[in-house]
């Protein structure tokens, strides 16, 4: 199986801080939905608690890669909804419990008026690729 080729700093650009700014990999797509921080139950966890709501959707999201047949070492897209980007500290302290900082996927981060219901505060969608 072939790893996803992170490239942080192509020529020309400063190095992304969190995230690469290109992966490239080849083998079977992988599209999971944005996950919101709902249990096995469809119950809302951490009301008002962004670093709970993200540990549950990045449990929520590995889940489903699972699922799939991926992990969290086949992810080279994640895209983050949030209603506040001061929740971003929390999305990547999350993050980091599944993705060390040698194998970030690209990323985009887009602040949102509002997801589903008021109490969420954050949806994350992930692609990956599952090498051949």
């Amino acid at each position: 199986m072939s790893e996803p080729t992170r490239i942080p700093a192509p020529d020309g650009l400063a190095p992304a801080a969190q995230y690469s700014h290109v992966v490239t990999a080849t083998g079977r797509f992988v599209a999971v939905s944005g996950q919101l921080a709902l249990d096995e139950h469809g119950e809302l966890v951490g009301k008002g608690d962004p670093a709970a709501q993200a540990r549950q959707v990045f449990e929520n999201l590995r889940r489903c890669l699972a699922a799939a047949g991926a992990g969290f070492t086949d992810v080279v897209k994640l895209t983050y909804f949030v209603t506040d980007m001061a929740f971003m500290p929390a999305i990547r302290a999350a993050r980091a419990a599944h993705i060390p900082d040698d194998r970030l996927p690209a990323s985009s981060a887009v602040q949102v008026a509002g997801l589903v219901a008021p109490e969420f505060l954050m949806e994350v969608e992930a692609i990956a690729v599952v090498g051949t």
